[in-house]
């Protein structure tokens, strides 16, 4: 569920383009008139508009925005311009060989669907001459490597249907590996977490509380620690309830002193076009603060105004 506005005039990809290049012209950038115009774009109008711009001056949008830009609003405006699937591998990219960050680069691969990765796969190879895994590889190690390529490779069915008598089982799996064992066999976690459907991977969580009256994200942070257990936890609660999970990680992102301007973008941006809506009621529920509300007193100026036409109204 997208929270993008469509603005209430119509306006071609032509007029944008043209809009676009009227507010770079002259001293300085109308930054304001920029982002009033891409906020309320989706992927398609956005790519769009680009050819647009290409075609009538000769130059490439986002290149231009990069130098009329700066500071926060210039990285969301550079992040939101490309679709999905190119942004992942733009994101993935920069978290796995300029600035690493293991952290981002495991939300990003444990939170997509099975479709999404087989196309982030296809189009990192394209884009970057080199296949994630390789990437996965001269970084990570360990259980959270094993884990994260099992997680690219092995398909998943995106269907709803479960086969209870094998979520038992996998239930019980996990507590023998888990809790009633001295020590813990990250590979039975490892191959479970990483072969299970989202759907299969929600009844497992619910017959381990069931069967053993505490729960297995419980389980998970008490066996094992660091970049695995934060891989391990985004699988179970992307199963589970994804909104809940990047509400999570947004409120993480403001709280305390300083914002991680970074997560706060990257999420936003991520998100707004799949399930925003949802992010925001289950910020909501578990705050009673709206999300649009916490925004808006962590950011300021165009950077504020970009995130949160990105986020639309402000309803509980």
């Amino acid at each position: 569920m997208s929270t993008l506005t469509v603005p209430p005039v119509l306006s071609s990809p032509r007029d944008d383009a043209m809009h676009l290049y009227k507010a770079f012209k002259g001293l300085g950038c109308d930054t304001a008139a920029v982002v009033n115009i891409l906020a309320h774009r989706d992927a398609s109008q956005r790519a769009l508009i680009e050819n647009e711009y290409r075609t009538m001056y000769h130059e490439e949008l986002t290149k231009r925005l990069s130098s009329e830009l700066s500071g926060n609003v210039k990285k969301a405006v550079l992040l939101w311009m490309p679709d999905p699937a190119r942004r992942d591998a733009m994101i993935l990219h920069d978290a796995l060989t300029t600035d690493i960050d293991l952290k981002e680069a495991t939300e990003v691969i444990c939170s997509r669907t099975p479709s999404q990765i087989q196309y982030l796969k296809q189009l990192y190879h394209q884009l970057y001459g080199t296949y994630i895994e390789h990437a996965i590889q001269a970084q990570a190690s360990g259980d959270l490597e094993q884990l994260l390529l099992a997680y690219l490779s092995t398909p998943r069915s995106e269907g709803l249907e479960v086969d209870r008598t094998m979520a038992d089982h996998d239930a019980k799996a996990l507590f023998k590996a888990g809790e009633k064992r001295l020590g813990t066999d990250e590979k039975t976690f490892r191959v479970i977490f990483s072969g299970r459907s989202r759907a299969h991977m929600a009844a497992v969580s619910s017959a381990y509380h069931n069967m053993y009256g505490s729960s297995l994200k419980k389980a998970v942070k008490g066996e094992t620690s660091g970049n695995f257990e934060h891989a391990l936890v985004t699988i179970l609660q992307c199963a589970e309830n994804p909104g809940k999970y990047f509400a999570k990680v947004m409120h993480r992102a403001m709280k305390g002193l300083g914002t991680n301007d970074k997560t706060l973008t990257r999420v936003i941006v991520t998100r707004t076009e799949i399930d925003m809506q949802y992010i925001k009621a289950e910020y909501y529920k578990k705050h009673h603060k709206s999300l649009n509300d916490a925004v808006h007193s962590e950011t300021s100026g165009h950077y504020r105004t970009f995130l949160l036409s990105l986020l639309g109204p402000n309803q509980h």
